[in-house]
């Protein structure tokens, strides 16, 4: 049988070779006969390929097990989880902060950060934030936000319309698709070329 020193956090993952305590297993695989051993001759036909007996699922009866190469096993365990990570989307969400009456220069300033922050595939939160008494002004919020989706129709899609929250009045913004698609599709318009 192989050697037996491994990390702490891999003996958590899986239990391996004597640290199997049943009686029997079942064996699957593509190096051995599948079917259900008694957990000696299981250990037994592992030590003569010198590979491991790996617990693969612990809740069966028996419990499964596979000869394996357990370092080459957690290797690509890892790498799977890798891949699936990179291919899960990440949601960024960019804030923009305007006060209830904002000057024409601050809107502009702000709706162009809002148009980099869209294209680069973030969602937008624009809100009004209400010091004090200007919550009086509150419609004039809504309009300001409602004029801030108009300005980013050709860049983004309203996700949730003004709404106050408190001392707050939130619109959400989404990035539509075909703006990065766009983008996406330039360069292989030139290389086609």
């Amino acid at each position: 049988m192989r050697n037996n020193f491994r990390d702490s956090k891999s003996k958590d993952l899986h239990r391996i070779n004597e640290r199997i305590r049943v009686p029997e297993v079942r064996l699957v695989g593509d190096n051995v006969e599948q079917g259900i051993y008694p957990i000696k001759e299981a250990l037994r036909i592992a030590g003569e390929k010198e590979l491991d007996l790996v617990e693969i699922s612990p809740t069966a009866v028996p419990p499964v097990c596979r000869i394996i190469d357990y370092q080459k096993f957690l290797y690509q365990q890892k790498k799977k989880q890798k891949e699936q990570k990179a291919k899960t989307v990440k949601i960024v969400v960019k804030e923009i902060r305007f006060g209830p009456q904002t000057d024409d220069h601050d809107y502009n300033f702000k709706l162009k950060h809002a148009k980099s922050f869209l294209e680069e595939g973030a969602k937008v939160k624009a809100y009004v934030f209400f010091k004090g008494r200007s919550i009086l002004f509150k419609e004039q919020g809504e309009v300001l936000l409602l004029r801030f989706a108009n300005d980013l129709e050709d860049y983004a899609k309203v996700e949730q319309l003004p709404v106050l929250e408190g001392k707050r009045m939130i619109i959400m913004l989404t990035p539509k698709k075909t703006a990065a698609s766009k983008k996406e599709s330039q360069p292989e318009k030139k290389s086609a070329e």
